[in-house]
């Protein structure tokens, strides 16, 4: 395996001292960015001139496209370019200040995006490249007390995936790690607060013990290391990697959430009744903000178990989107519409309500 070259930012603390450190170990070269780079003495002292200390504020773009060429100059290519640098903002919506939102979007969105920016000319140039987007179990999921901080990790999502599609003609992988809990400086001293509403003080308590009991056993940064080697030297990366079960299952608690109410959102599209599955090529035309239309015979929402125009609407969507599989074959009637209209319904079938 022929060596790579790391450019990684935030290589002070965290993930990204724990994947420099294992690059480094087995003979790659990375070039290290922090704000302080006295925080780099240690890799320096360790490994020599295979680490390149760069002192860098992502937020500041010029420097980051001065960093990443200085970076390429240095080591005569990049292989590897890891945006790690952030921090977490802790504060209830209504508490946050402006400089709050727009720090924090600054750091770990427009910091990411700068870099990102700056490597690709060298990455397309020399046709391969892989750039790892640090995102969090808070870009696939929410939670109360760090909404701001959530803002910044979906913002990242969103690009990150898109310039997975744009760049793969040219040999560049893109890979979102979203790590679960991890004992790193996030919660720690690298944080920042909102000055506190008394209105939210009990809120706040319940929220503090909740992150507390869901954080309770968190893995080690080091511990990470090596999957993000694999990652690396993967032929075919994948684009989003989970670290921990935790971020695993609440990313696929979410997904099912997300599909329980598009599935009730049938004014945009249906789910197949009774399977909890959404069907075909769900369009969503309805906002789930709005809240669900509802049966007036049940009172309860279209779309639950055993609703028939659940089927009935994924029939029609079926024959509008694939009407050669459709052919020869027509959604039924509901009774409470045909008798509305002045039809006669047909006999009631398995699923209709009694």
């Amino acid at each position: 395996m022929t060596e790579k070259i790391w450019f990684i930012t935030g290589a002070s603390k965290g993930f990204g001292k724990a994947w420099a450190t294992a690059a480094l170990e087995r003979g790659d070269r990375v070039a290290a960015t922090a704000r302080d780079t006295s925080a780099l003495d240690e890799l320096v002292e360790r490994f020599g001139d295979r680490v390149l200390p760069l002192q860098l504020d992502v937020t500041d773009r010029d420097a980051d496209i001065a960093a990443v060429d200085r970076a390429h100059e240095h080591f005569g290519r990049l292989d590897v370019v890891v945006n790690n640098a952030g921090y977490g903002h802790f504060g209830f919506v209504e508490e946050l200040s402006e400089s709050d939102a727009r720090d924090q979007l600054e750091t770990n969105l427009f910091g990411a995006l700068w870099v990102t920016q700056a490597a690709l000319p060298h990455l397309r140039a020399q046709g391969a490249g892989h750039i790892i987007q640090v995102s969090s179990i808070g870009g696939i999921s929410a939670f109360p007390l760090v909404g701001i901080y959530h803002a910044s990790k979906w913002a990242l999502e969103g690009p990150s995936q898109s310039l997975a599609q744009e760049v793969a003609g040219f040999g560049i992988h893109v890979t979102l790690v979203e790590p679960g809990a991890f004992s790193t400086d996030w919660a720690g001293p690298s944080s920042r607060h909102s000055e506190q509403l008394p209105a939210y003080a009990e809120y706040r308590e319940k929220v503090m013990e909740g992150r507390r009991s869901r954080s309770a056993d968190p893995g080690s940064p080091e511990s990470s290391a090596a999957a993000i080697l694999k990652i690396v030297d993967a032929e075919k990366p994948p684009v989003a990697r989970l670290l921990r079960r935790l971020a695993t299952r609440d990313r696929r608690g979410r997904l099912r959430r997300t599909s329980r109410e598009l599935a009730r959102v049938a004014a945009g599209g249906a789910a197949r009744a009774g399977r909890g599955r959404l069907a075909g090529e769900l369009i969503v035309g309805a906002a789930i903000a709005r809240g669900p239309p509802t049966c007036r015979r049940s009172a309860r929402p279209w779309g639950h178990e055993g609703d028939p125009r659940s089927r009935i609407l994924a029939r029609r969507l079926l024959v509008e989107r694939h009407p050669a599989r459709a052919r020869g074959r027509r959604p039924r009637a509901h009774p409470v519409h045909a008798a509305r209209h002045g039809r006669r319904p047909r006999r009631r079938g398995r699923g209709h309500p009694r």
